[in-house]
């Protein structure tokens, strides 16, 4: 992504970004795997791995994925807007339901 782009994010997404790729490299460290090898396994370059590593939004969700799935850390991913966990989205779900239900009236012969 061009630097023009990338400062168009905001703020906190840089900075989520960033600590997501810290967190991935640590992860890749901490299981002893080298750049080399991580890069073979997700079927990416490895200056790809670097900018995966330093949060790059260019790369690809599909590629933070494949990482992610190397890492055995996909499920993760997977709950990331999971509806359990959107407080959000229930409170306001909750506030829209009706105050009370009125059974239907039975039709006449």
């Amino acid at each position: 992504m061009h630097a023009r782009q990338t400062k168009a994010l905001p703020l906190p997404v840089r900075r989520s970004l960033k600590k997501l790729g810290a967190d991935i490299s640590g992860a890749r460290k901490r299981r002893r795997i080298s750049t080399q090898t991580m890069a073979e396994r997700v079927m990416i370059s490895r200056p790809t791995l670097a900018k995966v590593e330093q949060g790059d939004p260019g790369v690809s969700l599909g590629t933070y994925a494949t990482v992610l799935f190397a890492l055995g850390m996909l499920e993760r991913l997977t709950d990331l807007c999971d509806v359990a966990h959107d407080r959000l989205g229930l409170d306001l779900e909750s506030e829209s339901l009706p105050k009370r239900i009125v059974a239907a009236r039975k039709k006449k012969s």
